[in-house]
This record gives structure tokens, sequence and C-alpha cells, in this order.
């Protein structure tokens, strides 16, 4: 065999490769003219190389983000590096649809690319090629594991009843807000409440007419926050809310709101119609308060005296010259 017969063997096999391989090759020329496109690419985009020969990328697929995927290239051109971009920087490039079987659900095939620079002879990168890779099946093992691990830590932090978040994670809430004001010494409130006479309900009316009293109210009190605020149940028929940004007037303000929201809305049990009422206890944030225990403990304090002073109501904890007082 002669060693041009032997060169065109080689070339031929070559060929027969790119065209065959299950990852898209396209090759451009500094003008984002294609020069090559292979059978991988023309399956997906339903393209034959040979409309496509000498054609330009960007014009012959308008759906392309240009401007982005130019930038890209441009840096492979001068750089003479590779440039890589991967489907959780961006899904895809080309938006080819998915045809696998095992992750069907997928829309749009997840695509990982490689920028490769083609050096002439002479040194200069005269071409560059793309590569796609078909992902599909890797990013949604992955994207269905994050939405798994998503929902299982929602479901550790949240209060199965009022969907509100548990008392282990609203504390948390709460001590990183003591931190923030330590720092930057950000005003916040500290607000307790508790729905009176709750133990009368669910010895008139049951246990399940008590958490639909529980959850009712909850879902009020999640009505009135921002999403700024971390409101969770903090036991039984008790909840508590950190205000981000809040002074104790403004918090007032919130809690009164929502005191007047509650008493008016009815509850029904067999063929009894009810009110229920709530009592707020509050305590902002000042240099005096040394920890998030006492900040707690303030306002808590503040609750008992509300329920004290006859409930349905909101009572706000100061703390002067080292006397507790409540107002």
């Amino acid at each position: 065999m002669s060693d041009n017969t032997h060169h065109l063997s080689e070339f031929h096999w070559l060929i027969e490769m790119v065209q065959t391989i299950e990852v898209g090759i396209v090759v451009l020329d500094r003008n984002y003219n294609i020069k090559l496109w292979n059978g991988f690419m023309e399956n997906h985009s339903g393209v034959s190389p040979n409309i496509l020969k000498d054609q330009n990328l960007f014009q012959h697929f308008a759906d392309l983000d240009t401007e982005w995927l130019k930038k890209k290239m441009e840096s492979v051109f001068l750089l003479k590096n590779r440039a890589f971009i991967s489907w959780e920087q961006r899904p895809f490039v080309f938006c080819f649809k998915n045809y696998r079987p095992i992750t069907g659900r997928a829309a749009h095939m997840y695509q990982n690319v490689t920028l490769q620079p083609l050096v002439s002879l002479t040194g200069e990168v005269s071409h560059i090629s793309m590569i796609i890779y078909d992902v599909t099946d890797i990013a949604m093992n992955k994207l269905q594991l994050n939405n798994v691990n998503q929902t299982l830590e929602h479901l550790s932090q949240t209060d199965e009843l009022t969907q509100l978040n548990n008392r282990r994670h609203w504390q948390h809430c709460m001590e990183r807000e003591y931190e923030r004001f330590s720092r930057y010494n950000t005003a916040s409130s500290l607000v307790m409440l508790d729905i009176d006479h709750f133990k009368s309900i669910n010895d008139r009316f049951g246990h399940q007419i008590g958490d639909v009293v529980i959850q009712r109210v909850a879902h009020m009190l999640s009505q009135s926050l921002r999403e700024t605020d971390c409101a969770g149940r903090y036991g039984g028929e008790e909840f508590a809310v950190v205000l981000a940004n809040t002074n104790s007037k403004d918090a007032i303000s919130f809690t009164e709101r929502l005191r007047k929201r509650v008493e008016q809305v009815e509850f029904m049990a067999d063929d009894d119609v009810f009110r229920v009422t709530v009592s707020f206890g509050i305590c902002d944030l000042n240099d005096d308060i040394k920890d998030s225990i006492s900040w707690l403990s303030f306002a808590d304090k503040a609750l008992y005296r509300a329920k004290l002073n006859g409930r349905n109501r909101s009572v706000i904890y100061r703390d002067i010259s080292g006397d507790e007082k409540l107002h």
C-alpha cells in the first residue's frame, strides 16, 4: 500500500469517526462560518451539513445567544485557550429536543460544551471547534437529587400542622438576627403571641377543632409577614416572629393589625360559632440585651403581662436602669 493510499485510509477513518461519534462537533472559521457539522449535530438539529457548509452560524441559528457566545469564542481565538460551558451555568447552547428514554421528562437536551482552538501551521488560531456533550441524564439526576434534598431540608425546618418554621429553625433565625444586631446595630423586634383560652377551646370542641384554630391563626400570621420576617410555631398554640429592621413602635402596629384581624374571624364547630383572640408580647433590641436568650425571655415576659392585663392586647417590654418595666 502506498503512503498516499495509507493516508487516505486514515483520513477516511477519521471522517467516519467524527460523523458517528456520540458528541456534537462543529468547526468554525474566524468569521464564524461553519466548516464541519457532524452527524450528531445533523440528527439533533435536523439540518444537513450540505446546507450549512460555509454558512454563518449565528445567521442560520437565530436562537443562539449571539453576544454571549461570541464573547466566549473571541477569548478562545485571542488567548488560544480552551473554554468550557457547563449545563449548570447555562442548560444548553443549542436548543435541541431531548429524546433520551430515561429522562424523557426533560424538554430539552442539557449540554456541556468545550470550545477548542485549532492552530494553523503558522501558529495562528484560524478555526475553533465546538464539542457538544449530551449530559441530560447527569443533569436530570442531579436536579432531582437537589429537589429531594430541598424537600427534606424544608421538612426538617417546617412545623407540619402550621407550615411555619418549627421551633428549632425559628430559634436559629432569631439567633442570626441577634448576631446581625450585634455587628451592625440594626433595629429588630421579637414578637411572642399566644391564642387566648386555648385549653377551653380544646376541652369544649376537641383537639381537631383546636388544630383548625391553630392553622387559621398561623395562616393569618403568615399572610402578614414580609419576606425578611421569620415566623415559627414555638409550641402548642404559641407562635414567635422575628421582625427585621423593625422597632417596637412599628412592631406594635404589626401586632395590632393581626390582633384585630384574628378577633373578627368566626370558627364553626357543629352548630356552634365562636371566635378567638390573641395576646402579644414585644421586645425590640437594644444594647442592654446581652444575648438572644435574654431577648426571648423579655418578649415572653411581655406576653405574660398581656395575659395578666386581660388578654387580647399587645404589650411592649422595656428594661430601663436595670429595673424591668412593662408598658
